[in-house]
């Protein structure tokens, strides 16, 4: 073998490695576009100091009349039913220690969100609240029963006429709906990897640096707003959506294609080409 042919096998095998363990999956450009120059009321349009807290009927209510796109968070209660919660607990929210996984929702319902009339509503009610006026950003909640979970939020979806897609921190998560909904639009929501405080060095420097890629390719990466590492950044320059969150003030997070905000009220769109 000539060293022509070493110097290819020296260059190629970690390039094909690198491309296998960091490639995103292709997203078509209408498809992107769909989603990318919006800003993304993150667990609705909330405001506690008028008596709307997050993930609140209410909250998405006011965002789809501001034409905002969401984001919000879906867990699996006691006995099975699809709600739309942040926290793995009801402590901040509730002042009441459970775990919302133990709670059927009859049990749920006894409890006030962050003291107001509000109460933890099911991702059936939020849908129809929201009624597809934008897109729609569904942060799948990794747990023991994750298929079970992302099978009932396929379930809910199928009548939903509106743009959605989904993201998770758990690439196990994307790589179901790679499998059994590959065109529902999955995203890799991922933070610096000292954030990632209870997992072993070599998981958190991987989740931190899009290095599950492999796993379940996803179409877009939502950052922490934070410095991204190189690898993350090389991952969006092959194609993946970036979406930044969360943003608290006016500018903060320009630059990504799909800005997840709060505690402010920026304009619906931003023009794709400046960013922000």
């Amino acid at each position: 073998m000539n060293t022509l042919w070493w110097i290819l096998i020296i260059i190629g095998v970690p390039a094909v490695g690198f491309l296998f363990v960091f490639l995103p999956a292709d997203m078509p450009h209408y498809v992107k576009k769909a989603y990318a120059g919006r800003f993304y009321a993150h667990r609705g349009l909330h405001n506690l100091n008028e008596g709307v807290p997050e993930n609140s009927l209410t909250a998405f209510k006011k965002a789809a009349e501001k034409g905002y796109g969401v984001e919000l968070d879906v867990h699996l209660t006691a006995d099975g039913k699809v709600v739309v919660f942040h926290d793995d607990d009801l402590h901040r929210a509730c002042g009441v220690e459970r775990k919302i996984a133990d709670c059927t929702y009859p049990e749920l319902l006894e409890y006030p969100l962050f003291g107001t009339n509000e109460r933890i509503p099911l991702f059936s009610d939020v849908l129809a609240a929201y009624n597809g006026a934008a897109p729609m950003i569904i942060e799948i909640k990794s747990g023991k029963r994750n298929p079970e979970l992302c099978q009932k939020v396929c379930t809910e979806l199928e009548n939903y006429k509106g743009r959605l897609c989904i993201e998770s921190f758990d690439p196990r998560v994307l790589r179901w709906f790679k499998k059994n909904r590959p065109r529902i639009v999955r995203g890799q929501l991922c933070q610096r990897a000292e954030h990632y405080k209870n997992q072993p060095k070599a998981l958190a420097w991987a989740l931190g640096n899009c290095g599950l890629n492999f796993i379940g390719r996803p179409h877009f990466i939502a950052y922490r707003i934070e410095e991204k590492p190189a690898p993350v950044r090389m991952v969006i320059r092959m194609g993946a959506m970036d979406v930044c969150w969360t943003s608290r003030e006016q500018g903060e997070g320009a630059g990504s294609d799909c800005v997840i905000f709060e505690n402010y009220l920026p304009d619906t769109r931003f023009d794709i080409n400046r960013k922000g």
